[in-house]
């Protein structure tokens, strides 16, 4: 006895005992079908649900409203660069004022206290010093403008770092 060779055909043709036959998949765009007991005016229109554009008009909607939002994204980001490098000014002043601190105290200071706190900072980082004191200690206070990372925003305004050292006892 020879058994004929099954193909898709004859296993889609005879379902399994006791099993439906798949659904027919829908095709892309094809408009769904009425549910049973549903009246029209209720139904949901072609194009998606009540109210909203059809689905063909939506193409591209996404890159013009992300083009759209994109300067107010580069702002925001450009906007916590700025926070962080005016964080950093700040950190960067109060070093170059402890370090022209510790050299103006000293009784033969090999330089400037200027000197000190300009090479205790970053090269690209301007800085200005301002010395007072007595016989028993001096005060430094250094000023660091901020650099802007934001164009056409030239001026951020400059950080004040203040530091005391006692002087050296003869």
């Amino acid at each position: 006895m020879r058994s004929r060779p099954r193909t898709r055909t004859h296993r889609a043709a005879r379902p399994a005992e006791g099993r439906k036959p798949p659904a027919p998949r829908p095709r892309r765009g094809a408009r769904p079908r009425a549910r049973a007991g549903v009246r029209a005016e209720h139904r949901a229109p072609a194009g998606g649900t009540p109210g909203s554009p059809s689905r063909r008009g939506d193409r591209g909607s996404v890159a013009v409203e992300y083009i759209g939002f994109l300067p107010v994204l580069i702002f925001i980001a450009l906007a916590a660069v700025q926070l962080g490098l005016a964080a950093y000014t700040a950190s960067q002043a109060g070093t170059a004022a402890r370090a022209a601190a510790r050299m103006e105290s000293l009784d033969d200071p090999p330089s400037s206290a200027g000197a000190a706190g300009s090479a205790s900072i970053s090269d690209w980082l301007d800085a200005g010093f301002a010395v007072s004191g007595g016989d028993d200690e001096v005060t430094v206070t250094a000023t660091v403008e901020i650099p802007s990372v934001i164009p056409g925003v030239d001026n951020f305004g400059s950080v004040e770092r203040s530091s005391t050292m006692p002087r050296g006892e003869d």
